[in-house]
């Protein structure tokens, strides 16, 4: 029996891993499962994949996709600076990492912001479901005000949201979508995957055990009668021919760096994703609505990441010996002299 193959020559099994060990009916699950879609269809290369997290029921994730990968399981909230580490030693492999509100928006808000801040090239995925799940329920920062725990309390404080912390600080790609809509997930994978820069994608992801309750906004029944897509998706990769069927005026084409394309198809208002202050305000009159707004929010397709600002060889620093590295008697004059 013949197995189809991608484009890379790879089977869809070839992005596959070990079992999952989350809880049955874990939204991270769906993630994997969105994940490996996007990854195949792609055609990435396994051995050019570099999965990187921290600590937490989402940062296990990485097990259960690629399992041929190259890939670190880091400190609780440092998955950031491990990742900035390994993109400008080798980059020639694809970054992603997999974070969760936890490791991204408590213990490792600090190092979120400076990785965006930088704009490391990487695509940041945040199975977001406002609850810590391998503690016990207790409520995470992007638990909104008011929604309530299973046994009973009420949230008092503001939440974090990383979309509106990614937008602050200047993030190049930032979006927003629901573990149970993988029409929408898996091209918002592709594109951030293509982009060249840090792209945030937030993704709520309902946790079945401690968070799937009447009272949470972060369960499937809330985020499924609460949703407000501002757009549909497509996305068409570098090496497939651009074809736009819909009406004139009713379709955004974003081409990004590698030659790949957004295409967003207008649902009611007609947001511009290329407009930062547009994506603010979008994601402030959700909240104040009640709404949960996914999509393509904000992406510059001009930005420069950290490695082409700092000027950082594309030969992997892996790869440089020690006389690449140390100046020349006659380099070393000259910089001295520099100080004379």
């Amino acid at each position: 029996m013949s197995v189809t193959v991608n484009r890379a020559g790879f089977s869809r099994d070839a992005y596959k891993g070990a079992a999952t060990t989350l809880c049955a009916g874990c939204g991270h699950n769906s993630i994997t499962n969105h994940m490996i879609k996007a990854l195949y269809e792609l055609g990435l290369e396994p051995h050019k994949l570099a999965k990187m997290s921290g600590i937490g029921c989402s940062s296990k994730t990485p097990a259960y996709f690629v399992e041929t990968a190259h890939g670190f399981n880091g400190v609780h909230g440092r998955m950031p600076s491990l990742t900035t580490g390994a993109q400008l030693a080798n980059r020639d492999l694809i970054m992603l990492g997999v974070s969760g509100d936890g490791d991204t928006a408590s213990i490792g808000l600090g190092q979120f912001m400076h990785m965006i801040r930088r704009n490391i090239d990487c695509t940041y995925i945040i199975e977001d479901n406002g609850t810590y799940g391998l503690t016990k329920g207790q409520f995470s920062a992007t638990a909104d005000l008011g929604s309530v725990q299973k046994k009973g309390s009420v949230n008092t404080f503001q939440p974090i949201d990383p979309c509106a912390v990614a937008l602050a600080l200047g993030c190049s790609f930032v979006a927003r979508s629901f573990s149970g809509d993988g029409k929408q997930v898996v091209p918002l994978i592709k594109a951030a995957i293509a982009h060249r820069g840090t792209a945030v994608l937030d993704i709520v992801s309902p946790c079945v055990t401690f968070n799937d309750h009447d009272g949470s906004t972060k369960s499937y029944s809330w985020v499924k009668d609460h949703e407000e897509s501002i757009a549909d998706v497509s996305f068409i990769p570098f090496f497939e021919e651009v074809h736009v069927d819909y009406e004139p005026g009713t379709v955004r084409d974003v081409q990004l760096h590698d030659g790949s394309h957004i295409l967003l198809k207008k649902l009611g208002e007609d947001h511009d994703p290329l407009d930062r202050r547009a994506a603010q305000r979008v994601i402030d009159e959700g909240r104040a609505a009640g709404h949960l707004v996914t999509g393509l929010l904000y992406v510059d397709p001009s930005a420069e990441d950290f490695a082409s600002t700092e000027k950082i060889p594309a030969a992997p620093l892996k790869d440089l010996a020690e006389k690449d590295l140390r100046l020349s008697r006659e380099q070393f004059d000259q910089f001295l002299a520099e100080f004379a």
